[in-house]
């Protein structure tokens, strides 16, 4: 299973994703995020579903791109890559049934290029088709949600700043963490401040982070001593 989570605020994008690959019995470590930037040209992708689906739709994305095809606009990129789904859908999807398994691949994609006005984030499908996230639902959790939505509901809007962003984003992450055996560290976290045409990528071992959730739960358990009880006095009266 797989934990990707993309936020599209005023000042810019948020992408976290978890890295771990669940085959039967053992698991490994694989990157589930493709960043592409150049000049005014900055985009990353975020998968989950079937490996071998995703790497070959990858790479046929970027052979269109190492082939010369320049994409000015985001919609046009998001496009071109859901036609890759469709590409390996073709090819794979019938072989893949027979097999016992069914073909999967979402995607959440964002970035700005040269000719958005702003930034954009989009979340694909597997049929290849996808929709913009905007200020109604600014953002958008492939893989295994688990408890990982309710934070971001209460926390994400247009308004909210990029380090409010990533720190909710990490305790969504962190929430289906606990609660699933298939999301876990090390974790790659991308950020997209609006106009910069630059993502800065960054991988974060449990290490670093565990005092934060540490932290959190603390939090959580004080807060809850702190918050009125009176109503509860007919239901623990003392005898």
């Amino acid at each position: 299973m797989t934990y990707c989570l993309g936020i599209k605020i005023k000042d810019g994008l948020v992408g976290i994703s978890d890295t771990r690959i669940s085959a039967g019995t053992s698991t490994t470590i694989k990157k589930k995020v493709l960043v592409l930037q150049h000049d005014n040209k900055s985009l990353f992708i975020m998968t989950s579903g079937l490996r071998s689906v995703r790497d070959k739709a990858v790479h046929y994305f970027q052979e269109l791109i190492s082939q010369g095809i320049v994409y000015d606009k985001m919609y046009k990129a998001v496009n071109a890559f859901g036609e890759q789904i469709k590409r390996v859908a073709a090819e794979d999807q019938q072989s893949l049934l027979n097999s016992g398994y069914r073909f999967n691949l979402n995607a959440i994609v964002g970035g700005q290029l040269a000719n958005d006005e702003d930034h954009k984030l989009f979340l694909l499908y597997t049929e290849g088709n996808w929709i913009e996230l905007d200020e109604g639902s600014p953002f958008a959790i492939i893989g295994n949600s688990g408890q990982g939505k309710d934070i971001l509901k209460r926390i994400i809007d247009p308004d909210t700043t990029m380090r409010q962003a990533l720190k909710a984003g990490y305790l969504s992450f962190d929430s289906v963490r606990v609660s699933s055996n298939d999301v876990e560290f090390p974790i790659d976290i991308v950020t997209y401040e609006k106009d910069s045409f630059h993502i800065t990528e960054k991988r974060y071992e449990q290490s670093e982070l565990q005092q934060m959730s540490i932290n959190w739960n603390e939090k959580i358990k004080q807060y809850l001593d702190e918050m009125p009880d009176n109503w509860m006095d007919k239901i623990f009266t003392n005898k």
